[in-house]
Order: structure tokens, then sequence, then C-alpha cells
């Protein structure tokens, strides 16, 4: 993704503050899809092969921006993914087996 904004010169605009933005406009591009559904038919929209191709194209764009913004600010989403889930783990520990 950097290489490609590069290539066509976006960097002055890939500040920490337009990425954020950017990526939640696009989550409200993929929540948009959902929006005015039952939850049966939520169930079901990627055995629609034109709504499927949407969900992948906004998750694609979701998932794009905030890998750019990562880098921006310098936050490895890995890392922080597997620290937000060891303090999940404290603050909402598994049910015990019965």
């Amino acid at each position: 993704m950097t290489e490609f904004a590069a290539a066509r010169r976006w960097q002055p605009f890939h500040t920490p503050k337009n990425l954020a933005a950017a990526l939640s406009v696009e989550a409200g591009e993929l929540l948009e899809i959902f929006q005015w559904l039952t939850p049966e038919q939520a169930a079901v929209v990627m055995e629609d092969p034109k709504s499927a191709h949407r969900v992948r194209d906004e998750v694609a764009d979701v998932l794009a921006y905030l890998l750019q913004f990562c880098t921006a600010v310098g936050v490895d989403p890995l890392a922080a993914l597997d620290a937000k889930i060891d303090r999940n783990e404290l603050r909402f520990p598994a049910a015990p087996d019965e």
C-alpha cells in the first residue's frame, strides 16, 4: 500500500487524520450494505454474487486504509491486536466449564 500511494504521490494527503477519516468512511460504506437488512437477510448477503462483491470491495478498502493509518502512526497492527486480546482475556475471563 505504501508503494501504491507513493507511486501516485498521495503521501501529502495521507496524514493520520485524513487516513482515520477515510477509514471511517469506508467502514460506513461496509455498514451501508447491511443497514436495512433483517438479521436473516444479512446472514445470506455473501450468497448473492453482486452483494458479495460489494462486501469484499469494502472490506478491502477498510483494510487498506487501516494498514496505511498504521504505517503513518507507527503501529504494528498484529502486535496491537495481540496486546488487546491479552487485556481482554483479563477483563473478560472465559466462562468456567460446567
